[in-house]
């Protein structure tokens, strides 16, 4: 039983407005569900992935009115968004530039040619060359189809000591070690080792940076709520859940978020993890050709919709 990669990463934005503009036009992802956080209805939950809302694509965001984060260990610490080679970098490259996004040099990092670079509230992200697997372009993206946005992978946690987290991730989520590389500025380093999952290229590639006596983080805008794992069908969804019962875990047991099925856990240095089915995905209520143009509520929430749309600030949407 082994994880395919990531399924989504959810971050926390406290400007969904600006939000939405940046991925969707800087970025030039789809705007794939427009819904509430289900535990938080005054939030959105926005999804934003490649043309047909691919598992292993999303990138979303709790819209909560928060403080930035400060940054730490003991949490998400990079997301890498892959790009199809290093031509499309050098496009990616111009277009921070003129946009004056925030940005550094090109670099490589495991072997790949990457760019770091933030978003309007200091998010953490790597555009990465990776053309592993298929990609789905959006016909409507801001963004040429040879350029635009392939998937995650792979993402960074900080840990300041590996082994419990390394326990979990090889003993109980069988993902295997990889390699290890070095990486840091203005004369400090830190180790990085990294695991893979079931899945081809840095998708699957989880990278555990060890910064031993670092400050925890805070929570906050700009920072990474949770990481979630891909698992492919709901029988091995429910082994998962039997084996983290079984191997002494705490979960929050079986959720069922209507687009897909949650396993909520955290790893022994306290990041929250989810493991998340495949299916049914986001067309389950809406048509593919349509996703992300109202707001879609799950079926238990539907008989709120008039309350919880009264909560909620307008969001642009005709270029998503």
């Amino acid at each position: 039983m082994h994880l395919l990669g990531f399924h989504h990463l959810t971050a926390v934005t406290a400007d969904a407005v600006r939000n939405h503009q940046f991925y969707t036009q800087t970025l030039g992802l789809r705007l794939v569900k427009k819904t509430v956080n289900q535990d938080d209805v005054s939030a959105y939950h926005l999804f934003y992935a490649d043309g047909r809302a691919t598992p292993g694509t999303d990138i979303t965001f709790f819209d909560w009115p928060v403080p930035a984060e400060r940054r730490g260990t003991h949490s998400v610490v990079r997301t890498g968004l892959r790009v199809a080679s290093e031509e499309s970098l050098a496009w990616w490259r111009r277009r921070f530039t003129e946009l004056g996004v925030n940005h550094g040099v090109a670099l490589a990092r495991f072997g790949r040619p990457a760019i770091d670079f933030e978003d309007f509230e200091g998010q953490r992200l790597t555009l990465v060359v990776d053309d592993t697997g298929p990609a789905s372009p959006w016909e409507k993206s801001s963004v040429p189809a040879e350029h635009q946005i392939r998937g995650l992978g792979p993402i960074t946690l900080s840990v300041p000591e590996l082994p419990p987290t390394e326990v979990v991730l090889t003993k109980v989520m069988n993902m295997s070690p990889a390699g290890e590389y070095t990486t840091g500025s203005n004369g400090a380093s830190a180790r990085v080792h990294v695991y893979r999952m079931g899945g081809e290229g840095a998708a699957a590639e989880l990278h555990v940076v060890v910064e031993p006596g670092g400050r925890p983080a805070r929570a906050g805008a700009g920072g990474v709520h949770h990481v979630a794992f891909r698992t492919p069908t709901v029988e091995e969804y429910e082994a998962w859940a039997t084996r983290l019962q079984a191997m002494g875990i705490p979960s929050s047991g079986p959720v069922n978020r209507f687009y897909f099925r949650s396993l909520y856990f955290r790893e022994p240095n306290g990041i929250l993890f989810e493991i998340a089915t495949d299916g049914p995905g986001f067309a389950a209520d809406e048509p593919m050709d349509a996703l992300g143009q109202r707001l879609a509520l799950p079926p238990f929430l539907e008989p709120r919709r008039a309350e919880i749309e009264t909560g909620l600030k307008p969001l642009l949407t005709g270029a998503s």
